[in-house]
């Protein structure tokens, strides 16, 4: 039962858009609550919900293995549960580090155009620091040594440079707080347009 309680459970918020995930505990709660149902695919393609008393019943009704036994009955873990009232998507700011930067210029020199191995890059700023140049989303960018030797402490203009793009700060996100890896539950696939939830979602590297 402990592992049960410890699977993981895809949470919709009310306009039933995938914004966490919690544990089997945690889904379980918030169904006793009143403050969630469970979302259940139905064989036709349609989705069901149930409150408590009804998931509850439907166990009983429908018996499956992956189910924890208290005293008086069974209920089977949820994979999916939809917030009644919830209805925002968290948001995250990106944080300002090394990976991030990588991520947002795509391994990609930001004066030559050419993609690099992340061993190949530098961390240049744009304008330089000691002409008052910020260490910002703004002002920082990937450059190959190539460049990055020929900008040295100059301006682009300077250095006959041209920016691909202007650096921006990446807008804010939607995120999931754990790793989703490949191996998520079946019956989450509907709710995870993986093109939209293509975000670096491991460890940050420092920077």
């Amino acid at each position: 039962m402990y592992s049960f309680l410890n699977q993981q459970v895809l949470v919709l918020n009310r306009l039933w858009q995938a914004v966490n995930v919690c544990s089997a505990r945690r889904a379980l709660t918030l169904l006793f609550e009143g403050h969630a149902h469970v979302v259940l695919n139905a064989p036709d393609g349609s989705f069901r919900t149930f409150d408590f008393n009804q998931w509850h019943s439907f166990s009983q009704r429908e018996p499956h293995d992956e189910s924890i036994k208290t005293i008086s009955f069974k209920i089977r873990v949820p994979r999916v549960i939809l917030l009644c009232l919830f209805d925002r998507m968290p948001k995250k700011e990106v944080k300002f580090t090394r990976h991030n930067i990588f991520e947002r210029d795509r391994n990609t020199c930001q004066y030559c155009g050419k993609v690099f191995e992340r061993k190949d890059l530098n961390l240049d700023h744009v304008i330089p620091r000691d002409r008052g140049g910020p260490t910002s989303w703004e002002n920082i960018v990937c450059s190959c040594i190539r460049c990055n030797t020929k900008k040295a402490n100059r301006t682009p203009l300077e250095a006959s440079l041209r920016l691909v793009k202007k650096p921006k700060r990446p807008k804010w996100r939607p995120f999931v707080q754990i790793n989703l890896g490949p191996n998520y539950h079946d019956s989450w696939k509907h709710f995870l347009d993986l093109a939209y939830w293509n975000v670096e979602l491991g460890e940050e590297v420092g920077g």
